[in-house]
C-alpha cells in the first residue's frame, strides 16, 4: 500500500541521494528504523537506504563518483557512505542453508519489488519504506497501523530464521511500549537461542536497560515467548515469595519489573553510568530464590544481597558482559540494602567511608536502592530519605562519585627508609583501613600513623 505521507521530512543528503539514483534508472527508498523513528516524531542518526533498479556493481560504480565509500559491509551487500551515516544496500534474497544468523545464502536481486524484500524484515514497522521523490509511504504489511496501535507484529514465517529476532522484539517492546500479538508470541516460542552467536546478546539488553520506556513490557515479552528458559537465574524469580509487609506489589518478579520501570523513568543520559546502574537493578534481587524461607506465615530473605554474587556474575556471562563491567555491578548488587540499613542505624563516617570502598560510587549506589525501594507498589514512597541522607554523608567526606583513595602509598615508604619489598602492601593495607576508619584525614596524619607502625 502506498500512502503520502507530507508529514515525513527527508533529509537533504538522502534526498540528493535518491534524486541521483533516479536520474540514473534507479529508485531510492529510505528504509527499516528511520522510517519507523520518523513517524513517531523521533531522530534516527543513521539511514538505510534500499536502491531498486540497479545492479550492485552499478550503484557501486556511481555512489564511488561521488562518495567516499567504506566497504566494511560489503560482504553483506551494504555500501556506507563515510561522513554522511548513510548505509546503501539492494533487495536480496536469502535462504536459509544453517543455524545462525550466518547461516543463509544471500543473493542481490536489485528486480525484487519491495513488497518481496519487506518479508525478510522481522516486524512490521521495520517493513515501511518511504519515497523522497514521491513523498509516499509504502507499508506491505500494516506497519504503520501496528505502531499507530502499539502492537508487535512479525512481518512473515521468515521470522524464525534468525532468533535474534526474538531478543530485538523484547528491547523494541520495551522502547515503543508495545504489546505483540498472539501469533508472533506463539511463533516465538518454537525460535531457539541454539545458533545465535553470542557477541550479538548483550547488545539488545544494552538496548533495553539505556533506551527502554519501560522495560517490564521486554521483560514481560521475554516471559510470554518462554525465553526465560534461557536466562534461569530472572526465571527463578517468578513466583518467588516476598513479606507483603514490605512488597505489596507481589513476588520477586513483579518487584523486578517495577524496579525497572523506576529506574528507567529516572536514567541521567550517561549511558555508562546508566547501563552499570540498570545492570544492578536487575540483578539486585537475584540472590532471593535461594535464601528465601518461609515459616509460620513469616517470608524471609535474610543474605540475599551477598548471596546474589552468584547469580549475577553466572547471568551477566550468559548476557556476555565484559568482565570491567560485571566488577562493577556486582558490589551494588552485594550493597544494595546498605542505604536503607545505614539511615536507619545513623551509621558513622567511617562506615561510610567503607562502604565508598567497597562499591566504589556511592551515587550509584543510592540509584540502585531508590529504585528497589520505589519499586514497591501500592506503597507511598514518593521520596527516600535514606538515599538523600547517604547522599549528603558522602559528599561531605568528597566521595559521593569516586571511592576514597589511599592517602598512604609507597613513595612515603621509600622515603622513610624502606626498600621496595613484600612487606609494603601489608603495611599500606594496614593504613588505608585506618584511613577509612577516620584515624587521620590528611596525608601528614597518614604518615604519622606508618610511621608509628614501623616503630613498632
Amino acid at each position: 500500500m502506498n500512502i503520502p505521507a507530507p508529514e515525513l521530512t527527508c533529509p537533504p543528503e538522502a534526498a540528493v541521494l535518491a534524486k541521483l539514483i533516479a536520474d540514473c534508472g534507479g529508485r531510492a527508498l529510505l528504509v527499516g528504523g528511520w522510517v519507523r523513528d520518523a513517524l513517531l516524531g523521533l531522530e534516527a542518526p543513521d539511514l538505510d537506504i534500499e536502491v531498486f533498479g540497479l545492479d550492485p556493481a552499478a550503484l557501486e560504480a556511481l555512489l564511488a563518483e561521488h562518495y567516499r565509500l567504506d566497504h566494511m559491509g560489503r560482504a553483506f551487500g551494504i555500501l556506507k557512505l563515510q561522513g554522511l551515516g548513510i548505509d546503501v544496500s539492494v533487495p536480496r534474497r536469502e535462504t536459509k542453508t544453517g543455524p545462525g544468523h550466518r547461516g543463509f545464502l544471500v543473493d542481490a536481486d536489485p528486480d525484487l519489488t519491495f513488497d518481496q524484500a519487506a518479508l525478510r524484515r522481522d516486524f512490521t514497522f521495520n517493513a515501511m519504506g518511504y519515497d523522497p521523490m514521491r513523498g509516499e509511504l509504502i507499508d506491505p504489511c500494516g506497519g504503520r497501523h501496528d505502531l499507530q496501535n502499539r502492537l508487535l507484529r512479525h512481518t512473515s514465517e521468515k521470522f524464525t530464521e534468525d532468533p535474534l529476532r526474538v531478543l530485538r522484539g523484547m528491547q523494541f517492546c520495551a522502547r515503543f511500549e508495545l504489546k505483540a500479538v498472539p501469533a508472533t508470541i506463539d511463533l516465538c516460542r518454537t525460535v531457539d537461542l541454539e545458533g545465535l552467536a553470542p557477541e550479538r546478546i548483550f547488545p539488545e539488553w544494552r538496548k533495553l536497560i539505556l533506551q527502554g520506556a519501560r522495560p517490564s513490557l521486554g521483560l514481560t515479552f521475554l516471559r510470554a515467548t518462554g525465553w526465560l528458559r534461557f536466562f534461569p537465574e530472572l526465571e527463578a524469580l517468578i513466583d518467588c515469595p516476598q513479606d507483603p509487609r514490605w512488597h505489596p506489589e507481589g513476588d520477586v518478579w513483579t518487584h523486578i519489573l517495577h524496579s525497572m520501570d523506576v529506574f528507567a523513568s529516572e536514567r541521567i543520559g550517561d549511558p555508562v553510568e546508566d547501563l552499570v546502574v540498570g545492570l544492578a537493578v536487575l540483578c539486585h534481587d537475584l540472590g532471593k530464590p535461594r535464601t528465601t524461607t518461609v515459616a509460620q506465615d513469616a517470608i524471609h530473605s535474610r543474605g540475599h544481597a551477598a548471596a546474589g554474587e552468584v547469580e549475577t556474575r553466572t547471568f551477566l556471562g550468559r548476557l556476555k558482559v565484559a568482565g570491567n563491567l560485571v566488577e562493577q555491578v556486582v558490589p551494588l548488587v552485594r550493597e544494595h540494602s546498605r542505604p536503607l540499613e545505614f539511615f536507619k542505624a545513623g551509621a558513622s563516617e567511617a562506615a561510610v567511608r567503607r562502604l565508598a570502598g567497597r562499591v566504589g560510587r556511592i551515587d550509584r549506589l543510592v540509584r540502585v536502592a531508590r529504585a528497589d525501594v520505589l519499586g514497591r507498589p501500592p506503597l507511598k514512597a514518593c521520596d527516600f530519605p535514606a538515599g538523600d541522607w547517604l547522599s549528603a554523608k558522602a559528599r561531605a567526606l568528597k566521595i559521593f562519585k569516586s571511592g576514597p583513595l589511599p592517602l598512604v602509598r609507597g613513595r612515603h615508604l621509600i622515603a622513610l627508609g624502606r626498600a621496595p619489598g613484600p612487606e609494603f602492601q601489608p603495611l599500606l593495607d594496614e593504613c588505608f583501613q585506618a584511613q577509612l576508619d577516620g584515624v587521620f584525614q590528611d596525608e601528614a596524619g597518614g604518615v604519622t600513623f606508618l610511621r608509628s607502625l614501623l616503630d613498632q
